[in-house]
This record gives structure tokens, C-alpha cells and sequence, in this order.
């Protein structure tokens, strides 16, 4: 339906090279959204745009823009993005920080520099382009950010204090933010999504004894999601019909907090 559209929105994907990133651009470009693209890998971030292309064929190649950037080394290019982006797009509609680092580790064995390096790239430059995103002169008269956090936000994981820290950040920052920029009509949220089969995760339960890959999965009464699920609610809270949304964190985990 056309509330669920995203036709010609403009939507800002961190993160977009791969994993969630990677989904939710190619779901957001089959529901007709312009993207700005922003990712580490700039061949992947090609291959992405191409495997857009290939699958809506329909679709203009210069709707969609990729940006090379390490988030945890530079944000100082972050603004230059945002006003080239729009200068070719238009004003933006929307905003997912999908990328993320994770680093698990015991606290015993944890370093200041750990901790530095997943807040700068899972909170401090999301929290920084939804600075620059929400300037009058780059956004649109109604527009949604959404960040992409964790159950482990909400939970507790042995092993990923850093991860799960920077998480709950993500969730409590994004509660303030939401009254902050209501005055603006922006909406803000989190998505906190369970085990999720990317690539990535994939190759780590392959790696793991058969037992212990069952007793993850055991924890999920719907079993582990898929980056699908993720982008789909990602879209959902970038529509109109979640125009009434704000300052919340939808959990997306088949079932894992429920218990």
C-alpha cells in the first residue's frame, strides 16, 4: 500500500556494504527509495549497486550514490557526504545506522582502545550524521531515523560488555533524541534484533561445536532471523505508516525476550 512506500524518499544506509547494511539497501531501492550509501569496503559497496540494478531492473542507476568512509578512523568527511548526497538527490526523507563492529572478548582482556573504536563506530558516528542529516537546509519536511542496536542492549551476554554497552547507548540516546527533534518531525528509533544469519554470523556458527550452535538456536522459539526481517521493520519505521512512532525500540529477536 502506498503509506508503506518509499518512492522516491531519499534514505541515507550506513553500514550499506554488507550484512544488515547490505539488506536494507536493496529492500529500501525495491520499494523505490533514492540511497546514499556509506560503507567501508568501496567494492563491495559497487557489487551492492549492482546487485540493486540487477534486481530492480526498473530502477535509475543515479538514484543511488556509495561513499567509502572507515568510520572509526574519520567523521570529519561525514558532512561533505551529506551535502554532495543531497546536492544530487534532494533533501532527506531517512536514516539507518547499520554499521556496527563487535569485538568479544572477556572484560579481564579488554582495552581502553576496544571500547573507543566500538563507541566510535556503533554510537558516536551515528549519533553524529543524525546531527549533520538533521539540518534544515539537508532534511525533508517529515523524515525517520532509525539505528540499528541490539538485544544485547536489553540482555545480558557474557563476553561483549564494549558491544553491549555501545548498544544500550544506541537505545537511551535515541529516546532523547526522538523529543529532541520532534519540533523538526523527525521520528527516531532502535531496532534490536536477535542472532541474525549475515554472512558473518554464519561463518562464526559454522566455526562452533554442534552443541553449542543448537543451544543458540534453542533460545529462539521462531528460530534465528534473517537480515530480511531486520530491513522489512527498517522500512516499516521509514514509511508513513509509522508516522506515530518515536523514541522506541522495537525488539525483532523470533521470540528470544520473550522468555
Amino acid at each position: 500500500m502506498e503509506r508503506f512506500s518509499l518512492l522516491n524518499k531519499v534514505i541515507v544506509i550506513t553500514g550499506a556494504s554488507s550484512g544488515i547494511g547490505k539488506v536494507c539497501a536493496l529492500e529500501c531501492a525495491l520499494m523505490g527509495a533514492k540511497l546514499i550509501l556509506i560503507g567501508r569496503d568501496s567494492e563491495r559497496l559497487y557489487e551492492v549497486k549492482q546487485e540493486i540494478l540487477k534486481q530492480a531492473p526498473d530502477v535509475i542507476e543515479n538514484n543511488f550514490i556509495t561513499y567509502s568512509i572507515d568510520l572509526s578512523l574519520n567523521l570529519k568527511d561525514l558532512s561533505s557526504i551529506i551535502e554532495d548526497g543531497v546536492s544530487r538527490l534532494g533533501k532527506i526523507h531517512g536514516f539507518i545506522h547499520a554499521a556496527g563492529i563487535e569485538k568479544t572478548l572477556p572484560i579481564s582482556a579488554m582495552k581502553d582502545s576496544d571500547y573507543e573504536n566500538i563507541f566510535k563506530v556503533n554510537v558516536i558516528s551515528g549519533f553524529e550524521l543524525a546531527k549533520i542529516v538533521s539540518k534544515k537546509k539537508y532534511i525533508s519536511d517529515k523524515a525517520s531515523f532509525v539505528f540499528i542496536s541490539s538485544i544485547t542492549a536489553v540482555i545480558g551476554r557474557s563476553g561483549v560488555v564494549g558491544y553491549a554497552a555501545s548498544k544500550g547507548a544506541l537505545v537511551a540516546g535515541a529516546k532523547s533524541m526522538a523529543l529532541e527533534l520532534a519540533n523538526k518531525n523527525i521520528n527516531v528509533n532502535c531496532i534490536s534484533p536477535g542472532t541474525i544469519l549475515t554472512p558473518m554470523m554464519i561463518k562464526y556458527l559454522e566455526s562452533i561445536p554442534t552443541e553449542e550452535k543448537d543451544k543458540r538456536k534453542e533460545g529462539f522459539p521462531l528460530g534465528l532471523g534473517e537480515p530480511l526481517d531486520v530491513a522489512n521493520t527498517a522500512i516499516f519505521l521509514l514509511s508513513d505508516a509509522a508516522k506515530w512512532i518515536t523514541g522506541q525500540n522495537l525488539i525483532v529477536d523470533g521470540g528470544y525476550t520473550a522468555r
